[in-house]
């Protein structure tokens, strides 16, 4: 299964969604790959995995094929394709090229079957990046930061999956939405949550992503959070939410 990780806005826990739910994952011994597709590289960092001579970006332009970009993380089970910052400029030089938002799914088809699972980072934009990942995917997986215009921003991400699913991708399911960056303490989170939940129902994954200083730390160490300290609060809902996203794929008839 190939999943998308979007989020137009920036600083809502995509990334730290990707690591961590690759991780958990992993470590109960399902085979994963992570594709960054984000100019700014933070999941290629989380894992020590940055290297912009075996970047995506250099598989978009035709430079070397896929799978000779493949790097082995410090995880096993786990494998990871870096991106670089020259991503950033893929979109104008792909422009022209009628079959750009085709083309990352080309290239996937190549080694997607080595994979039980493939998450693909995308940046905090809804451009050819993001686009193009969608249209690669099975399903798309939502982090909503618990925060003002948290619904709004949602609605927009909605509408564009809706618009890639007729245009581009007839099979592109939402395969949920994970509230993140959630403080009991906070009476806004609270409203986030259950506006979230009476809108868009069983969509909204059961359990939330706290604010956790776990989280925020443990990329600079090289390390997803779950690695660097089990026992946070943020590691721990994490495996909550793998071994939810484990039974929503169950119900779905997926891996």
């Amino acid at each position: 299964m190939i999943i998308t990780i979007a989020n137009q806005k920036g600083g809502v826990g995509k990334t730290t969604t990707v690591v961590n739910l690759a991780t958990a994952l992993a470590s109960i011994n399902k085979k994963v790959l992570i594709i960054d597709m984000d100019p700014q590289y933070n999941s290629s960092i989380s894992f020590n995995a940055y290297n912009p001579k075996l970047s995506i970006y250099r598989v978009l332009s035709n430079d070397i094929k896929i799978k000779d970009t493949i790097q082995h993380s410090q995880i096993p089970y786990l494998d990871v394709v870096s991106a670089c910052e020259d991503l950033a400029a893929a979109e104008y030089e792909l422009a022209d090229d009628e079959d750009r938002n085709f083309l990352l799914k080309n290239f996937i088809s190549d080694i997607k079957n080595n994979y039980e699972y493939i998450f693909i980072d995308t940046p905090p934009t809804l451009g050819l990046l993001t686009v193009s990942s969608l249209t690669a995917s099975d399903e798309v997986l939502i982090p909503v930061q618990c925060e003002f215009f948290a619904l709004e921003g949602l609605s927009k991400l909605i509408k564009t999956i809706e618009l890639v699913k007729s245009n581009l991708n007839i099979n592109l399911k939402l395969n949920g939405i994970i509230l993140t960056m959630y403080d009991k303490r906070n009476s806004l989170s609270s409203l986030i949550e259950r506006e979230a939940r009476e809108f868009f129902d069983a969509k909204v994954y059961k359990f939330n992503v706290p604010r956790n200083v776990t989280l925020s730390e443990a990329p600079s160490h090289g390390l997803p959070a779950i690695i660097y300290d089990l026992k946070c609060s943020g590691s721990q809902a994490y495996i909550a939410l793998a071994k939810e996203f484990l039974e929503r794929g169950n119900l779905n008839g997926s891996k």
